[in-house]
């Protein structure tokens, strides 16, 4: 086994293959048109289009502000480039950037609720640009521009907000202004200066550069120092400047980037890897405040900061550092407060606002569920936490609120709001907490890697799996399979590295020895002879992966596509015992826009006891509280509180008493029938339940109608499905269905790394 890594450049070529095989599956393309009502009958046709659509259309005639409440207007946010400036790669022109515009409309609707339609026009023609977009006023609630290069992007913004009547923000500008801005004021509040007093030296004096200092001078920074690729722009300067430029011009004698950056407190960069030494760093003020944002590699690393300063906070644009300044942070919620009171535009009041927002986030005590997402680990405001994690489901109360308010105040909302506790809780029903808490996980998974052990890898969906969790950061794979097998199968998917990953061949590795005593001492009183253990080692990949787990070669494994979950959980059971005091079971998880729906036992206990039941209850919800949900329990059954009576509910009812006495802290209820459990409308004819909302958490009767259910979700509804997951093992052990993908593979590989679900 050669000890050798993959090179940025081998991963990117795998990953390039990846990420096109992604973008062409299906549907080709990351987004489609959904229709928000029935169009089941005729009716439904004849209301949507003609005759009944006159109605709307006379409505909007008479009152344009009526298009808000019959159309999507209000909640549409278009995605415009020319492709002039497509994230690192340059001028590749409109087309090319369609992925990257696309990717933007997903993010609108992932983070905050909003649709989007991305928009590539093909020209390079400022008036025409303009024109166009503006044409558009009518169709939007919101313009977000996106990768056009300076300083033609200055022109446009700064045209269309004066010509439209509707937010226009550009992102690659004002976004990141808005992150850095937050992360400065909390180092500001850490080092215990005040805005005014500072100096900042800035270097990069591009569109996002200018956007930047002029968002943190609103804030109150006075003593600034721009540079750009000619050295300090002061006052007098004619080489290489423009009126934005001039805009920032100081007065002072510093002619280079070295000599503004002594005695200086904080170093903003926008510019290029490696513009500023270890030198500049150690000759800033005390404290050194130093976001260095190029992108994909920042100005100086926070290690080679560190080698020269022990007291700096740093900051990157990059998620493999503490503090990642990251436009997802504001885009979405800053659009959601601008949309929700109808802002004729986005000012720098809702700027600061969005700022000021994320910044007192970051200083908020972090959710249970949110830190257990991330390993456990304590997320508290200091040096290295001054930013929020990206996936904080918080971030979708707190920052569209005082946008709105912003907006309120400054004068450009045109549809107020006067009841913020509900506005609030409107915003927390948009999004399903679950899966920020998932992406979190994903987070968490990289600062800890774990060595995976998959144990069919001569698949090449396994393998493709393998291959991305280690690429992602998440730990080495294990691979089981015969040497030349695998190899040839990871040179057929486009791996270049092959030597490099570790693969264990169960009939001849050195562990079989120490595998076989180990399993025999286990099994040798229930039945098996040591030749029978010895034959299970060598040749049962299942039994061999579990071995190298429960020897501590690896930390978990992910098995299931080669058989069904009854034949691998057996194997597994072999040799990993239960959790202490627990019995394992199986849970499926259906991920909604807004909820999370937790079905249980599907997979394991065919016909569960009442004490068996109300165990799989508790452990279920303490698996929903871990995944951001407030726990609701329907033991379900054809029968809603004894009716019609029947001899299979009296386990359920039994259930429920035992959680009576057990006085555990969730609602529960039952016995009741799926659509009573879910469907408010129907609950009111039992006024005596004690759930305050629809179930998330169904605890089914038996294993045959807990498997169904699952299945008929996963193929029928709308909503991501994970799962199986194996819970109250006594190592992270995960069998994946023989239908997942590789996604499905890495993402429960990250479930049990992460112990979310366990």
């Amino acid at each position: 086994m050669s000890s050798e890594r993959t090179s940025d450049s081998e991963k990117s070529d795998f990953g390039d293959r990846e990420a096109l095989a992604f973008h062409r599956m299906g549907r080709p393309g990351k987004i489609d048109i959904v229709a928000s009502k029935p169009m089941a009958t005729q009716r439904d046709l004849s209301l949507a289009y003609s005759p009944g659509v006159a109605a709307p259309v006379r409505a909007i005639a008479a009152d344009p502000d009526a298009a808000y409440e019959y159309t999507i207007k209000g909640n549409l946010v278009a995605v415009i480039t020319n492709g002039t400036a497509i994230l690192g790669l340059g001028n590749l022109g409109a087309l090319a950037s369609k992925p990257v515009m696309e990717g933007k409309a997903v993010l609108f609707k992932r983070f905050a609720d909003i649709d989007s339609i991305d928009i590539e026009l093909a020209t390079e023609d400022v008036t025409r640009f303009i024109d166009a977009v503006e044409l558009m006023e009518p169709s939007f609630g919101g313009i977000n521009l996106e990768d056009i290069k300076a300083p033609e992007c200055f022109i446009i913004e700064t045209t269309l907000k004066e010509r439209m009547n509707i937010p226009v923000f550009h992102d690659d500008q004002h976004g990141t202004a808005i992150v850095a801005a937050a992360g400065m004021i909390n180092a500001l509040h850490l080092t215990g200066r005040k805005a005014e007093d500072v100096k900042m030296v800035v270097n990069g004096a591009g569109a996002a550069a200018i956007a930047c200092t002029e968002l943190i001078k609103a804030y109150g920074v006075k003593h600034v120092l721009m540079c750009d690729t000619n050295g300090v722009i002061y006052q007098g300067r004619t080489e290489g400047m423009n009126q934005w430029k001039s805009g920032h011009a100081a007065i002072t004698d510093d002619r280079t980037l070295e000599e503004a950056m002594a005695g200086a407190d904080i170093f903003l960069g926008l510019s290029k890897k490696g513009a500023v030494s270890p030198a500049m760093v150690a000759s800033m003020a005390k404290n050194p405040i130093i976001f260095a944002m190029a992108n994909p590699d920042p100005e100086i690393t926070p290690e080679e900061v560190a080698k020269v300063r022990s007291d700096a906070i740093v900051a990157t644009g990059r998620s493999d550092y503490p503090n990642q300044v990251n436009n997802v942070l504001c885009f979405p919620y800053l659009f959601r407060g601008a949309l929700d009171v109808r802002a004729t535009a986005i000012n720098e009041e809702m700027k600061l606002a969005a700022a000021n927002a994320i910044a007192a986030l970051a200083r908020m005590q972090v959710p249970d569920e949110v830190a257990a997402a991330y390993g456990g680990q304590t997320r508290n405001f200091g040096p290295e936490y001054i930013i929020p994690a990206p996936f904080d489901p918080r971030l979708i109360e707190e920052i569209p609120t005082a946008v709105a308010k912003a907006a309120m105040a400054s004068g450009v909302a045109k549809k107020p709001f006067f009841d913020e506790t509900a506005y609030r809780h409107e915003l927390r029903s948009r999004l399903n907490p679950t899966t920020s808490i998932l992406a979190g996980a994903v987070e968490a998974a990289k600062q800890r890697p774990r060595r995976c052990v998959f144990a069919e890898a001569e698949q090449e969906v396994v393998l493709r799996a393998a291959v991305n969790y280690r690429n992602s950061g998440y730990g080495e794979p294990v691979l089981v399979g015969r040497e030349a097998a695998v190899r040839a199968a990871l040179a057929r998917i486009g791996v270049p590295d092959v030597e490099s990953y570790e693969i264990h061949n169960s009939s001849s590795s050195p562990l079989v020895p120490r595998m076989a005593e180990r399993l025999y001492e286990r099994l040798q009183r229930r039945g098996h002879l040591e030749r029978d253990v010895q034959r299970m080692v060598n040749h049962e990949r299942n039994i061999f992966g579990a071995m190298l787990v429960e020897l501590g070669e690896a930390d978990l494994m992910i098995s299931g596509v080669t058989r069904n979950f009854a034949t691998t959980y057996r194997q597994v059971r072999q040799v990993i015992d239960p959790s202490d005091g627990h019995r394992p079971f199986g849970i499926h998880m259906i991920v909604g826009k807004s909820d999370t729906i937790f079905i249980a036992d599907t997979t394991v206990n065919e016909r569960p006891n009442a004490t068996q039941l109300a165990d799989i209850a508790e452990q279920t919800a303490a698996v929903a509280r871990r995944l951001g949900q407030e726990p609701r329990v329907a033991f379900l059954s054809y029968s809603n509180f004894g009716n019609p009576p029947g001899e299979f509910v009296g386990n359920l009812r039994g259930a429920v008493q035992l959680l009576d006495e057990r006085g555990v802290g969730f609602e529960y209820e039952g016995e009741m029938s799926a659509d009573v459990a879910l469907n408010p409308g129907l609950r009111k004819l039992y006024p005596f339940s004690r759930l305050s909302g629809p179930a998330n958490v169904l605890i089914m009767p038996g294993l045959h109608s807990a498997n169904i259910a699952a299945k008929l979700v996963k193929e029928l509804a709308g909503g991501s499905v994970i799962g199986p997951l194996l819970v109250n093992m006594n190592r992270p052990v995960q069998i994946a269905p023989m239908t997942a993908t590789a996604s499905d593979l890495v993402t429960m590989a990250v479930l049990a790394s992460t112990g979310v679900v366990c």
